[in-house]
């Protein structure tokens, strides 16, 4: 004898028995009727619910040819550990990340090539006057911000990404609800319909950046995309002249979890977006598998400079290819106060004339 199966309400979540006057499922709580057949499909496509394939292949960056890493120095943060690249041209004395001094520690060597670099496009001058514009007008700056020599400690630095590429194939169930209301005279109605929805779709991602730096903070990353992989070109190390590059201390394998995070939050809503005309609509599962899962390792163009203020530290950013500018400002408590008296005598000024003019 072969098992029975339950079915609970979709409405009420109730226990459904069978109705053998209307030949369906019958809720004797809300007395909701559904029909066999849909019921059963719905728990079929349930109980065939795969989990999640996102598996990658990863073969990104290359080995260092013979020469290739000579004149290449690496300096390291006494602060964060960080560890910057340089040429032999260029000087370094503090660290990009926290301001914190560096000392050179040794020849480059190791670690892997990378594909592409997207080369700076915006220099200095035009970073320092995207700061200026960014901080102009405000009067409750601290003065440390506005300091024309700290200004020009803003740093180039090509920071470290591994690059994802996929097709994320997605098969998603929705129960949805349509609603109607009505009255008449006597009653008010309620009527509800609801539906068992599939939807199955490919999503192409190219190019999905996880930074591969612990200094660099991947929110902060995120707040200057995007960046134009067209504009990317095949690594060398002349593109490094005049700049800092970090090394990275997160490995591929190590970042694709979050690169999974993103791929899977951006398919799962433009999967939701097919999903329209229903009143409620929620997900009862789904999974998503990834094909021709490949990663890629390239530098990215990024202008850095970082404050320490009252114990806070805050960084400003600006994509070194688009101009794109991000960065918290604090406020200077005392300049504050000053101006709440400031604005507040006015006030009690004009109150004082006010009350003079109506004979008080």
């Amino acid at each position: 004898m072969s098992d029975i199966i339950e079915y609970k309400c979709p409405a009420c979540a109730g226990k459904l028995e069978f109705d053998s006057g209307s030949q369906k499922m019958k809720c004797p709580f809300c007395e909701s009727v559904f029909d066999v057949d849909s019921l059963k499909e719905h728990d079929n496509a349930l109980e065939n619910s795969k989990p999640d394939e996102m598996k990658w292949e990863s073969e990104a960056g290359s080995d260092w040819k013979d020469g290739e890493t000579e004149g290449m120095r690496v300096y390291t943060c006494k602060s964060c550990g960080g560890e910057i690249i340089i040429d032999s041209t260029t000087a370094a004395s503090k660290c990009p990340y926290c301001d914190n001094p560096v000392v050179m520690s040794g020849n480059f060597s190791g670690d892997l090539k990378p594909d592409y670099v997207i080369p700076f496009k915006y220099d200095k001058e035009a970073a320092k006057k995207a700061l200026k514009n960014h901080i102009s007008g405000r009067k409750l700056l601290p003065k440390v911000f506005k300091d024309q020599n700290h200004i020009d400690e803003i740093k180039g630095v090509y920071v470290p990404v591994w690059l994802f590429d996929a097709e994320a194939e997605a098969n998603m169930l929705y129960k949805a609800e349509k609603i109607k209301r009505w009255s008449d005279e006597k009653f008010s109605y309620t009527e509800r319909k609801f539906f068992s929805l599939q939807r199955e779709g490919t999503v192409d991602f190219e190019c999905v950046p996880v930074d591969g730096s612990t200094k660099m903070k991947d929110e902060l990353m995120e707040s200057i995309e995007p960046f134009n992989f067209n504009e990317a070109v095949e690594f060398q190390t002349a593109y490094l002249s005049g700049f800092l590059a970090d090394k990275y201390d997160v490995s591929a394998e190590d970042s694709v979890e979050r690169a999974n995070k993103r791929i899977k939050n951006t398919t799962q809503q433009i999967i939701d977006s097919t999903v329209h005309g229903y009143d409620v609509v929620n997900k009862e599962s789904g999974n998503i598998k990834l094909h021709n899962a490949k990663a890629k390792y390239a530098l990215y163009p990024v202008w850095l400079l970082n404050t320490t203020w009252n114990g806070n530290k805050y960084t400003f950013a600006m994509n070194g290819q688009t101009g794109k500018f991000v960065g918290d400002l604090p406020v200077d408590s005392g300049a504050a106060a000053k101006w709440f008296f400031v604005i507040a005598a006015g006030v009690t000024a004009a109150c004082f004339g006010l009350s003079l003019l109506l004979g008080l």
